[in-house]
């Protein structure tokens, strides 16, 4: 049971703005009304997730992800409602006011929300080492030798890990956290004999946050020149909340820039980040040693579709990682490349020559990674016509990567050139491997087919019943209510007051539907006006999701009809027109089925005049069906 105060809550939801809750996550960019973004929940290349401001909702219509700004961190981060509320009470600078951890506290909370608040606490804890410990000094030397400044440092939260076996296990246990939440995070390493001991000891601790800033792992640099056994760096083992593939390093404090700057730079090390975010380069991650992945490349895509990756080391060191590029062709961004001179790497390089230089030559140096990766085939190829035939099958093998056909074509051609040889090789040579792919995936059972199997007959689609197209109607009879509540309409009603006193009658069936029905016509009793906010914030998650699929519209009208004068009317233009036709179609389908249920109940009857009774009341509902069914203008026989 959360503990945070429900008037806290509330003051959360008020104040939280959907469109920058999302857009700390993804690239929203505006089309009409709503702002629209690829969805950070599923791979998609088309924008179909779409953010209201005016209704404080998002849904996006590919997989049907949908909720306010607390649903959107729950479904982000996979993190708890109470998590979700501190987090956006942080953003917006509200006090919770609830008691420290205890060890009650973790015990109340998901297992996944305790290994973010165990981690928390660490990175606290390596924090309060570094300034608050004698041995602490050790660190603080080391961080000014790198020539980072107390700002940086504080703005990544980097801390010291002392030179002792137990000092965090002991200090967290302490506390009151559970060493289970210890050992799952990797902080605390626990022996068979029972034996416990830290993780990372006398080492500067680099905190490693998701996207929200959570921290969720730590890499450490040991400071130690003569202990050839220890490595130089260690990272966090993978848990449920680190996963190294899916986080990059400093992406929190990034991605702001990239999205401003619409670049995204790609190093190899935490001080080559630190340095270069310093240095007024705060559009940098690092992928901490590991190769690019696909999932950090989606991450990247939410702010910017361009990357440069700016290496260091000789050549071989860089064809080695040349392969990890590709994906980021395969997801259709665009790849710059930047190389230092000899023994250089952007840590060293900007503290060499200085922020202004160092910027001059990223703009100055910059190459796209295709051009890039054939200069240096070339180079290494020249006068070998073996080695050059395998460089081409390289460049060609990097260009199928990209999915833009104009794009292929342009690095053909450049290609081309380079080699001295004809564009229609390459392309031929394109082809081939493109073939041999699409074949591969046929033996790996793989949907995507160049020839058509026989389609399977297919089975006649069966009619929706009388009970669904109810379910229809009602559906639609709350889509009106939810969006048009106080419109008044040509009797001086109100939408809600004209539907239900003309359906005050009609029981709906659907259950999920009458509470929609039950919840207006209660406010309506207290002389309120039941407004959309009381949907999207429903305490119950199934009338949440349903407020706000019926809330959300995928199509919006284009402003060029307004340009070239073409009137077309909004559903608002002829509301009392729509209201009345859904209250009578409504009505139409659920007297067909009081007929047939009236009419299987005849059936069984066996009195005479319970049978006339009943004959009459079948032929009373059957008349009252036939005029309405004129007024919609429906043919009953």
């Amino acid at each position: 049971m959360s503990l945070i105060p429900k008037e806290i809550v509330d003051q959360v939801i008020a104040q939280a703005d959907i469109t920058e809750v999302v857009g700390d996550f993804v690239s929203l960019k505006k089309k009409g009304q709503n702002m629209w973004a690829c969805c950070p929940f599923h791979h998609e290349k088309s924008p179909s997730f779409s953010v209201s401001p005016a209704k404080g909702i998002y849904k996006c219509f590919g997989c049907g992800k949908a909720g306010n700004s607390v649903q959107f961190i729950m479904d982000i981060e996979g993190t708890s409602f109470p998590e979700a509320i501190k987090y956006l009470a942080k953003k917006y600078q509200i006090e919770v006011p609830e008691e420290q951890h205890d060890p009650e506290y973790a015990k109340e909370q998901s297992e996944r929300d305790s290994l973010f608040i165990v981690s928390d606490f660490a990175a606290k804890h390596y924090v309060q080492r570094l300034h608050g410990h004698e041995q602490g000094s050790i660190g603080q030397s080391y961080l000014k030798q790198r020539g980072l400044s107390a700002a940086t440092v504080k703005k990544f939260e980097l801390g010291y890990s002392l030179d002792e076996w137990t000092d965090l296990t002991d200090t967290a246990l302490k506390a009151g956290y559970k060493q289970q939440y210890l050992e799952a995070t990797g902080l605390t390493i626990a022996r068979e004999d029972g034996k416990k001991y830290d993780r990372f000891r006398g080492r500067v601790m680099f905190p490693i946050h998701n996207v929200s800033g959570r921290v969720v792992g730590f890499g450490a640099r040991t400071l130690k020149s003569n202990d050839k056994k220890s490595p130089k760096y260690l990272n966090s083992p993978e848990s449920e909340i680190y996963h190294k593939s899916n986080v990059l390093y400093g992406l929190f404090q990034a991605k702001q820039a990239m999205r401003m700057q619409d670049m995204c730079y790609m190093v190899e090390g935490y001080l080559d980040v630190l340095s270069l975010h310093q240095g007024g380069i705060e559009n940098v991650v690092s992928s901490s040693g590991t190769s690019l992945t696909e999932g950090q490349i989606k991450l990247i895509s939410r702010y910017t579709q361009n990357i440069t990756v700016l290496y260091d080391g000789d050549a071989a060191g860089i064809k080695a990682s040349l392969r990890g590029i590709d994906l980021i062709l395969e997801q259709g961004l665009n790849v710059n490349v930047v190389t230092f001179p000899g023994g250089e790497d952007p840590d060293s390089y900007i503290q060499k020559v200085g922020d202004t230089a160092f910027k001059a030559y990223l703009q100055e140096h910059a190459q796209d990674f295709i051009s890039f990766k054939t200069s240096l085939y070339a180079e290494e190829a020249a006068g070998n016509p073996v080695k050059k035939a395998e460089a081409i099958k390289e460049i060609v093998a990097s260009i199928s990567k990209i999915p833009d056909a104009i794009k292929r074509t342009v690095f053909f051609r450049s290609c081309s050139l380079i080699f001295d040889i004809d564009e229609q090789v390459l392309i031929s040579e394109y082809n081939k491997l493109h073939l041999q792919g699409r074949q591969q995936q046929h033996k790996t059972g793989s949907p995507e087919l160049d020839y058509a199997p026989p389609a399977p007959e297919e089975e006649p689609e069966k009619p929706a019943s009388d009970a669904d197209v109810l379910q229809r109607y009602e559906r639609e009879i709350v889509r009106m209510l939810l969006n048009y509540p106080d419109r008044l309409l040509e009797d001086g009603l109100t939408t809600c007051q004209y539907m239900l006193e003309q359906l005050e009658d009609i029981e709906f069936r659907s259950p999920l539907y009458k509470r929609f029905v039950d919840v207006v016509s209660d406010k309506l009793n207290q002389g309120a006006v039941p407004v959309a906010e009381d949907f999207i914030n429903y305490p119950d998650e199934q009338i949440r999701t349903e407020a706000i699929h019926l809330l959300s519209d995928p199509y919006e009208l284009s402003p060029n009809w307004a340009t070239h004068q073409i009137f077309v009317p909004h559903e608002t233009d002829l509301l009392p027109y729509g209201t009345e036709r859904a209250v009578l179609r409504l009505k139409f389908v659920y007297l067909k089925l009081m007929i047939d249920e009236e009419t299987q109940k005849l059936k069984l009857v066996t009195d005479p005049q319970e049978q006339v009774n009943r004959l009459v009341a079948v032929m009373n509902l059957k008349k009252l069906h036939k005029q309405i069914g004129d007024m919609l203008g429906i043919v009953v026989f």
